[in-house]
């Protein structure tokens, strides 16, 4: 923060807790120089932070009076945080003119991104590559047609229950071919998109009959299809 404002959150610290308050202005000037030092480093906002708000809910919830590190810790601990979250990519849009094969420069940007996100000028980037780009939408398309998703803790717990849908899930998590996917080609079945195939007695068979596996492969596989 720069001095003014330091300067201005400490009359904001003052109004909202008046044992703050100082009548001997050399004192007062002691405090504020105090404070510029310990929050040299420290932004008054940032991507989630605001140090007027840390300053607000410390004086809410404690009855000490607030010190400068009271507001430098939960600085720091947020920076970390950020920092943790993030996975050290960069949006290629950001830097259009970047030669892929400039590897200095490559490091230049990485740096100033991570420096960014260090100060709070932007948010982390949290997704990794493989949760981005064809495959990725491959794998939501997949697991849009089984239907509304669960949470993955919930779905683990529930697989012992529900053995078919885990099988689905798992092939459309690994984006292998899904025998539901098509409708059953094997004549005394005919088993339509998402229901099990069934024997010669109409009863649901724990696995897809063969033609109809390798009838998904196929459409699978299929050159319009290649990723």
């Amino acid at each position: 923060m720069t001095p003014r404002e330091c300067a201005a959150l400490l009359a904001y610290v003052v109004r909202l807790d008046p044992r703050m308050s100082l009548d001997d202005q050399a004192a007062a000037a002691d405090r504020l120089a105090q404070w510029c030092d310990l929050l040299s480093d420290v932004p008054a906002t940032a991507h989630g932070w605001d140090a007027a708000k840390t300053a607000r809910d410390y004086i809410a919830r404690t009855p000490y009076r607030i010190q400068p590190s009271d507001v430098s810790r939960p600085w720091h601990a947020h920076k970390a945080d950020m920092l943790a979250r993030h996975v050290g990519t960069f949006e290629p849009t950001a830097h259009p003119n970047l030669d892929p094969d400039d590897i200095r420069g490559y490091r230049v940007a990485l740096a100033a991104d991570r420096h960014a996100v260090a100060t709070g000028q932007q948010a982390p980037t949290t997704h990794r590559a493989i949760t981005a780009g064809p495959a990725a939408a491959e794998v939501e398309r997949r697991l849009a047609q089984l239907g509304t998703y669960v949470p993955r803790s919930v779905a683990q717990a529930l697989t012992g229950y529900r053995p078919r849908r885990a099988e689905r899930d798992r092939l459309a998590v690994e984006g292998a071919p899904d025998p539901l996917d098509v409708t059953c080609p094997y004549e005394h079945c005919r088993a339509g998109r998402g229901e099990p195939c069934r024997n010669n007695r109409r009863k649901p068979r724990a696995k897809a009959h063969p033609t109809r596996v390798d009838l998904a492969a196929e459409r699978h596989y299929a050159p319009e299809n290649a990723r």
